[in-house]
């Protein structure tokens, strides 16, 4: 009944407007016939006569003008805003909203994303760095950036970022004081840098594997943290062993500023994905940032539809 009741008030407007059911009927694209009907049923159903009929003209009545002063001007706007969306379609535009570690977002995010932003002025991207696993989905979020491994399987998950390793490291300054670990289990008399997991508040615990035999270690030491930029802060500073995804300690293990033990207990795993609900109808924004994050990008018909 909405449905029905919101067509002929739509029939009525342009009727009124155009002052002819001719020419309304060719705006609409409707006949004569199921136009007349339309607003004959509006009026039977209001009990007041809309329109004034001759042979040569179509008016509107004091009731026709009352009316189309109130809904008029909120059709306008909804064509107004219908045409914005097509325009979006065309030039993308919008707000894409991504949470994310800060690592990642630094390394990885901001610089495959530059070159678009810089091509689609438009389009905005937010970061939230935020190490808590975030639901996307409570939260407003278009996309989250997780390691391969720890995303829910009714999300789509695509890769923005090679295959990764974990490593232990500490600085030379350290390992000049305490023997260089060869077993994780050794760790337990180290002095270790911990990060505090934001969702559940407990320590991350340090997750090997050699020979596809798994060993996890609660580690202990002196500081913690709850950010891994400042994990590997400490680390040059000598205050203990860190253990970060590699990438991470990349620079400063070339360098010599930190020396990586356990490597044989550091399989490979996968990286750095973005995942979004499955049930989600990406924007032409999101899809170019989507786009744009891939390990190997597409074409943006091709990508849009895979997802």
């Amino acid at each position: 009944m909405v449905k029905r009741n919101l067509n002929d008030l739509l029939y009525f407007v342009t009727v009124a407007r155009e002052g002819s059911f001719t020419r309304a009927a060719s705006v609409l694209g409707v006949t004569q016939s199921a136009l007349s009907q339309a607003v004959s049923s509006l009026e039977a159903r209001l009990h007041i006569r809309l329109l004034t009929r001759t042979t040569r003209s179509v008016s509107v009545t004091a009731a026709g003008d009352r009316l189309l002063s109130a809904i008029g001007h909120r059709f306008d706007e909804i064509d107004a805003e219908l045409h914005q969306l097509t325009e979006m379609r065309d030039k993308p535009s919008g707000l894409v909203r991504i949470t994310c570690g800060e690592h990642v977002a630094r390394a990885t995010l901001v610089p495959k994303l530059a070159p678009l932003l810089l091509q689609y002025p438009d389009i905005k991207v937010e970061f939230d760095v935020n190490y808590g696993l975030r639901d996307i989905v409570a939260d407003r979020f278009d996309a989250g950036v997780r390691f391969g491994n720890t995303i829910d399987k009714d999300m789509i998950a695509v890769p923005i970022g090679p295959t990764l390793r974990m490593a232990a490291a500490a600085s030379p300054a350290y390992f000049q004081r305490h023997p260089l670990p060869k077993t994780p289990g050794d760790l337990i008399t180290h002095n270790c840098i911990n990060m505090r997991m934001q969702t559940a508040g407990g320590l991350w615990t340090w997750d090997f594997e050699r020979r596809g035999k798994p060993l996890s270690v609660r580690v202990d030491g002196q500081v913690i943290f709850n950010t891994s930029p400042s994990i590997v802060d400490a680390a040059l500073a000598g205050m203990g062993i860190a253990h970060l995804p590699e990438d991470e300690f990349a620079p400063h293990l070339e360098q010599g500023r930190l020396i990586r033990v356990l490597d044989d207990w550091c399989p490979p795993f996968p990286g750095y994905y973005l995942y979004y609900p499955s049930r989600r109808q990406p924007s032409l924004a999101f899809s170019l940032v989507l786009n744009a994050l891939r390990v190997t990008p597409l074409p943006l018909a091709i990508a849009a539809g895979s997802a």
